[in-house]
């Protein structure tokens, strides 16, 4: 976490998580060298290094889409979580195989005329282009480019020091270089190649992570729906949860609050405490996590903090916002309203209500 900062740890996980990677790329460049070398109805056989360049594009999209896919998956499915620890694993492995593709086609295309290589991609535009004076090159330029600050920046030592609002404002521009990955595609390949396969892929996989991403946004407004609106007698300030014991032990549920926030409720035996939902590390939902050895810890990277005051353990010094409780006639109510970063939350002793101690 944030107490100090060194190389990346290699656990047993990641590594057996690194090797199915690559062994599915591999398994991927190997069907698609198979397929695109054998002969077709007119005896000709493609161009080895032009087929690598597609080979690499083509899985370096593909590696993109199922990053992307992760996060609704985990939202939808609790089963999908593990994939979210080493998301960014697969993220930099995605950013690598653009490298290479990026690297390959503009030495091949762009390396033997009278100009750089870079300045030849960005003035190589042909009569017929749908941008006139625009090669479509400058799409995947833009999407490279993003990838690679992200995986630059990929490291827990810049979510640290750039905050972690910015942080995340910073790696949503990964759904830009998508959209410009599209575009390098629709104006490049599928324009000059008359062929169904790649754009029932390219449209396909947009299409299949854009109904993800919209049955994951329209589940959570059902979840805050659900709760939405429950104001009790204790005024605007107070958000009903209902009834404490209905929380399962060592875990949560997750309210919605006045200002857009979320709150999660988590009860441990006989008690209950409320804090705010969103990890410090990368705003992972808390309350879809559970209490471990006393600690609210966060499903996505396993930050953890006290319940009672938001506080990481030592040595980290990470800290979140607690919400009081108060319980009247059997209903608990959360005010909306957080308390200052360290400060302890009014938690509920079912039976009474106590002061964090």
């Amino acid at each position: 976490m944030g107490h100090k900062y060194q190389a990346v740890q290699w656990n047993g996980n990641k590594i057996v998580y690194d090797v199915y990677v690559v062994l599915a790329a591999g398994v991927f460049f190997a069907v698609f060298f198979i397929i695109g070398l054998a002969p077709h109805g007119s005896g000709n056989v493609a161009d080895p290094i032009v087929l690598a360049i597609r080979a690499l594009g083509v899985a370096a999209f593909a590696f993109l889409t199922i990053t992307l896919a992760i996060g609704p998956l985990a939202r939808l499915s609790p089963r999908m979580r593990p994939l979210l620890y080493n998301r960014r694993h697969l993220g930099v492995f995605t950013f690598l195989i653009a490298l290479a593709h990026f690297g390959l086609a503009t030495l091949w295309y762009h390396g033997g005329g009278p100009l750089n290589p870079l300045v030849s991609l960005l003035v190589s535009g042909q009569p017929g282009d749908p941008f006139p004076g625009v090669p479509f090159e400058v799409f995947g330029l833009g999407a490279f480019a993003i990838l690679f600050v992200m995986a630059s920046t990929s490291h827990d030592f810049f979510l640290n020091n750039l905050t972690a609002g910015v942080w995340k404002l910073l790696h949503m521009l990964v759904y830009a270089a998508y959209g410009l990955i599209i575009l390098h595609v629709a104006y490049g390949y599928l324009v000059t190649e008359s062929g169904m396969a790649a754009p029932a892929f390219v449209f396909g996989s947009f299409a299949a992570l854009a109904g993800l991403h919209l049955a994951t946004g329209l589940a959570e407004v059902g979840k805050d729906g659900g709760m939405s609106g429950r104001k009790g007698p204790l005024g605007k300030e107070w958000v009903e949860i209902g009834d404490p014991t209905a929380i399962p032990d060592k875990r949560a549920v997750i309210a919605p609050l006045p200002r857009g926030d979320r709150v999660a409720v988590f009860r441990d035996g006989a008690h209950v405490y409320a804090v705010q939902n969103a990890c410090r590390h990368q705003a992972g939902p808390l309350g879809e996590g559970a209490l471990i050895d006393g600690l609210v810890t966060c499903p996505w990277h396993g930050w953890q903090y006290s319940p009672r005051n938001g506080v990481s353990p030592a040595p980290f010094s990470e800290r979140i916002a607690t919400h009081d409780l108060r319980l009247e006639d059997g209903v608990l109510f959360v005010r909306s309203k957080p308390n200052p970063l360290g400060q302890d939350g009014a938690y509920v002793a079912l039976g009474g209500v106590g002061s964090g101690a």
